[in-house]
């Protein structure tokens, strides 16, 4: 049977109950204070442990049929405080438009050249963005970027004529997402150094936008659980009714 850490142990006493319901501004404030619990132990030679600014995630729990295409989530959302992340990401584009995506912050952009790096095996980055016209060549790399869910996609936004504008929103941490097999969305919301405003900020919105493409075909309760917790913590359950 698998032990629980020190760390995490103290870690649970910080959220009492893990069953029940807290408000958005106390589950933050659980997370954070959870959060700042440092490991009494150092390294085997000697060295501290250093602290973690660990990234709070949120996860939704959706009365949705993952099985049904039409109650399928997928899509893409910039939060109004950011995510504390930035991301590497490429263009598959030509001409000026690859100038004005290496401008916004592509660490590479052009067509075959890029395609062929990829197919000979570099992965070293988060997302990639396609022009419309250049998926024809894109296309041939669904086999690699499909199953890491970097292939570009126009349900995601990745798949647009403006390149650059989508590269400078992904650069600076804008995310797709999808639902898994489960019926649960999994997004970052921000780092524990963040203000408890900016997190709940941030946490409303992705709620918001989450009801606002509630599937038609859905029917009952739509969120049935929405967790909140820290890179290394436990999850605090929030009541968002």
């Amino acid at each position: 049977m698998a032990t629980k850490s020190v760390r995490y142990q103290k870690q649970l006493k910080e959220i009492g109950s893990p069953d029940e319901e807290v408000s958005i501004d106390e589950g933050i404030a659980r997370v954070k204070k959870m959060a700042a619990v440092a490991a009494d132990r150092s390294y085997k030679n000697g060295k501290k442990r250093k602290t973690l600014d660990q990234t709070v995630e949120v996860v939704v729990h959706l009365g949705i049929d993952p099985k049904q295409a039409d109650q399928m989530l997928r899509g893409s959302i910039s939060l109004p405080k950011g995510t504390g992340q930035t991301q590497r990401v490429i263009a598959f584009c030509d001409g000026d438009a690859a100038d004005a995506a290496k401008e916004a912050g592509a660490i590479e952009a052009g067509t075959d050249e890029l395609v062929k790096k990829i197919s000979d095996g570099w992965m070293d980055f988060d997302v990639a963005v396609a022009h419309p016209q250049m998926m024809g060549k894109v296309g041939k790399l669904g086999r690699v970027l499909g199953p890491q869910g970097k292939m570009p996609s126009p349900k995601a936004g990745t798949v647009t004529p403006d390149v650059a504008t989508a590269v400078r929103e992904y650069a600076a941490g804008k995310m797709e997402y999808r639902n898994d097999d489960g019926g649960n969305i999994h997004l970052r919301v921000g780092k524990a150094s963040f203000a408890s405003e900016d997190l709940k900020e941030n946490i409303e919105a992705l709620l918001g936008h989450l009801l606002k493409i509630k599937p038609s075909a859905a029917k009952g309760t739509y969120m049935k659980g929405v967790f909140l917790s820290g890179q290394q913590t436990p999850s605090v359950r929030l009541s968002v009714a």
